[in-house]
């Protein structure tokens, strides 16, 4: 079960904030202690772009149990404008137009379902930009 509380304050998934360096400018998502760059342990919040361009792609047919109410879905690697990467499911297209190269949009959905208690998770996926 995912404790409620937490998933509302994870800023990173609900408003896509992610971490600055003070020290070299490398952008953290999602945020860290400490700079895989630098090493400095010093950031700033930023709000990352919303725009990207899909850079790879599958299909899954076989979901996991949580998502299994959702499959055949795309779940895709995207790289949101300022060039951070994130793993998120493409929607709201058929499988079949998806491309690589293909500009998307983050939007904030809900994500799945938790057990019998239904404690809804929500985050980001991203829908094609026409």
């Amino acid at each position: 079960m995912f404790p409620a509380r937490y998933w509302r304050e994870i800023p990173q998934r609900y408003r896509l904030e992610a971490e600055k360096c003070k020290r070299c400018g490398r952008i953290c998502f999602p945020p860290r202690s400490k700079c895989p760059k630098c090493g400095s342990m010093e950031f700033d919040a930023v709000r990352l772009s919303e725009g990207g361009v899909v850079r790879t792609f599958t299909v899954i047919r076989v979901a996991p149990s949580q998502f299994s109410d959702q499959a055949p879905y795309a779940v895709g690697i995207v790289e949101l404008d300022g060039g951070v990467k994130i793993t998120t499911q493409i929607v709201d297209c058929p499988l079949d137009k998806i491309h690589v190269g293909q500009k998307v949009r983050v939007e904030f959905r809900r994500i799945q379902e938790d057990g019998s208690a239904g404690i809804l998770c929500y985050g980001y996926k991203c829908v094609p930009v026409s």
